[in-house]
């Protein structure tokens, strides 16, 4: 999990005696991390090396060379990974931002985000105040229109991630009776087409992640978008898939961390019960495995904070049914999996 590391102090080490060359070798790395704070970091030569606390952390913990294996209660490591070791305790998880949040999947995500505040803080973008209290309320939950970039940005400020969920959603034409046989006709309501919602209004939260300094945004699409004649871009004209992909293209080529989840049909059943399946360019879709649940499809945007494996990889994502298959539980192997960029 990514996680966010504070400016780690060490008690200064007891005055240089007999100690052994590895006591003094993590004074060295103690006195780097304290100098850090000041903005400068020096060492006993003449060079100057950057050396930030994350990575300070990491050589004392991981480096052979960088303490005994079998440290006193009173030597210097001893005192310092017992420091530090508070210090990461002490450090508040990562905020984590849901655009979307009143819809299906949305409302599963922001759920599954709030069931875990020792992992996560949780906060919500809804379009209206009806959506909001819809979902409880709270004041985690922040009323903005992805399509004024402008009215994004409180939400975004401070937040570590994105999860973005937004969608324009075709409606039925009046009129249709489902007795009399036939398809319905479909409309967006006026300055809710996909090309104002799905691109423009994903490119405002894109960039507004990016001036905020958000670490990752995981954006969820649809498959079918290698197809301009996939059914769904027929939809009230508004080629859907098509504005989705733009702005996954404009995701990839941000510079942000990103992970792009491609879901298949999305069905409203009791999730982490199947075996889920990856996959590229659609080629899901030729197989009878193309359907997913909600909840998995929001355990696996979450996950996707949680692992490396995850960064900078675009996959589709399905399901086997229940009764086949193995429940997948290690989402870094299922990340691992994918080699696709876009």
């Amino acid at each position: 999990m990514a996680t966010r590391v504070p400016s780690v102090f060490a008690v200064a080490p007891s005055p240089p005696s007999s100690s052994s060359r590895q006591g003094h070798k993590l004074r060295s790395v103690t006195a780097r991390v304290i100098n850090h704070r000041n903005n400068r970091c020096s060492s006993s030569s003449s060079s100057q090396i950057r050396v930030s606390p994350a990575s300070s952390l990491r050589f004392a913990l991981a480096s052979p060379s960088a303490a005994p294996s079998s440290p006193s209660p009173s030597s210097p490591r001893k005192r310092f990974l017992t420091f530090a070791a508070v210090s990461m305790a002490a450090a508040p998880p990562p905020t984590v931002l849901v655009t979307g949040a009143g819809g299906r999947t949305g409302q599963v995500v922001y759920k599954k985000l709030k069931e875990r505040p020792d992992q996560f803080v949780a906060r919500g973008l809804v379009r209206s105040e009806e959506s909001k209290e819809k979902i409880g309320g709270a004041d985690d939950i922040y009323v903005g229109d992805i399509r004024d970039a402008s009215s994004i940005v409180p939400a975004i400020q401070g937040a570590d991630f994105l999860i973005i969920l937004t969608s324009a959603f075709p409606k039925i034409k009046a009129g249709f009776d489902p007795t009399k046989g036939g398809r319905p006709e479909y409309y967006y309501k006026e300055g809710a087409y996909p090309e104002q919602v799905d691109w423009l209004g994903q490119k405002n939260q894109i960039d507004a992640a990016k001036a905020a300094g958000v670490k990752q945004i995981v954006l969820v699409g649809s498959m079918g978008g290698t197809n301009l004649n996939h059914p769904l871009n027929s939809l009230g004209n508004g080629n859907i898939l098509v504005w989705k992909r733009k702005a996954e293209q404009y995701l990839a080529d941000s510079g942000i961390p990103y992970t792009i989840i491609r879901a298949g049909g999305l069905q409203d059943k009791e999730g982490g019960v199947r075996e889920l399946i990856v996959g590229k360019d659609d080629e899901l879709l030729q197989t009878p495995t193309r359907t997913i649940t909600r909840e998995d499809v929001a355990e696996v945007c979450i996950q996707a904070l949680q692992f490396e494996e995850s960064k900078y990889k675009a996959l589709d994502l399905a399901s086997k049914p229940e009764d086949s298959g193995t429940p997948t539980k290690d989402f870094k192997a299922l990340f691992a999996s994918v080699t696709t960029k876009f």
